[in-house]
């Protein structure tokens, strides 16, 4: 006869929703006291969930101290995993409650600039015609910003970068494309007229940049440098791109953006790309889903939507190497 498994520790320990809801408060709150009024109960009532919890594990997950109490490696390793099951709980009573509403869902989608300028519009609309109870929400961020949100589960997925210095672990990673940039000015532009600028032109001029610390700022730097060239010393610096045209219409600055961000200005008469190869060009993107989560199935639809669509919009990407004359350590992401 089969040995009966054994069942999982959380149900042999009886673990209760309130109790990891108490691990939570208390980590934020520092003491069991305003804890315990955070999650409207008394504190004797409290400190025995937790003591119960602790003996039904058999560790200690709070230190405690004479002005609080402080988690062990132990409640921190259980406060994490708290976090995501009681955010995975939330999570299903939204999907269920936009089910009952007759949506099929909300889904959540975060997209560094470029791609939102190309990937994300025509896929959005075609998902509202073929699914318009489904919700889907934008957010347009850097790729730093954007890894927060996903790690907090304020988005479901994201296109954007992974560099060396992030944390890939419980993160899938799946290519889509480089992402090329080039110089944009206003119609009229003096240097319109002149042919192909060269770097020492462009050197002279000034620009709208992305704010220091940002790996476009930086590179777009080392393009000078590299070439024994001061950088620019007149810059206007912005990582709003909404704000570039704008800031092109009333002088001689010239901006450098992503060539997907470029053309759609460009196909509204509101920018004009400058005749000039730029070596400052960024990484690959592509889609970043967490290992350690579940696509609900309005999110996988919506996922698979921008797959099929960045098959073909955007040519294979090529192997990843490191430009010539590039820093192999990288600031923030832009």
């Amino acid at each position: 006869m089969p040995a009966v498994p054994s069942p999982p520790w959380f149900v042999r320990a009886r673990v209760k929703t309130r109790q990891l809801m108490l691990l939570i408060a208390i980590e934020e709150h520092g003491n069991i006291h305003r804890a315990a009024e955070s999650l409207n109960m008394s504190q004797p009532a409290a400190s025995k969930l937790l003591k119960d919890l602790e003996d039904l594990i058999g560790v200690q997950l709070f230190e405690r101290l004479p002005r609080g109490m402080r988690a062990t490696w132990y409640g921190e390793s259980l406060i994490r995993h708290a976090r995501i099951a009681l955010a995975s709980l939330g999570e299903a009573g939204a999907e269920i409650e936009a089910l009952r509403a007759g949506h099929a869902g909300n889904v959540s989608v975060g997209a560094i600039s470029g791609p939102a300028m190309t990937l994300l519009p025509p896929v959005l609309a075609a998902l509202n015609r073929e699914h318009p109870d489904l919700r889907v929400s934008v957010s347009i961020e850097s790729s730093d910003v954007l890894l927060e949100q996903l790690a907090q589960n304020r988005i479901d997925l994201m296109i954007g970068r992974l560099f060396p210095r992030h944390d890939k672990r419980n993160l899938h990673y799946e290519a889509i494309s480089e992402e090329e940039v080039c110089a944009i000015c206003r119609p009229g532009h003096p240097m319109l007229a002149d042919g192909t600028p060269s770097l020492a032109d462009l050197a002279a001029l000034p620009w709208v940049l992305p704010p220091e610390g940002s790996v476009l700022r930086h590179r777009f730097e080392l393009m000078f440098q590299n070439a024994g060239l001061e950088v620019p010393r007149r810059v206007i610096a912005t990582a709003a791109l909404v704000l570039v045209p704008r800031l092109l219409e009333d002088g001689d600055h010239l901006a450098v953006v992503p060539v997907d961000v470029a053309r759609h200005y460009a196909r509204h008469g509101a920018v004009r790309i400058l005749p000039v190869d730029l070596s400052c060009g960024m990484d690959s993107f592509g889609f970043i889903t967490r290992t350690d989560w579940l696509l609900s199935p309005g999110a996988r639809t919506v996922l698979a939507a921008l797959k099929s669509a960045a098959a073909d919009i955007y040519p294979a990407p090529r192997p990843s190497r490191p430009a010539a004359g590039r820093r192999r350590r990288e600031p923030a992401d832009a």
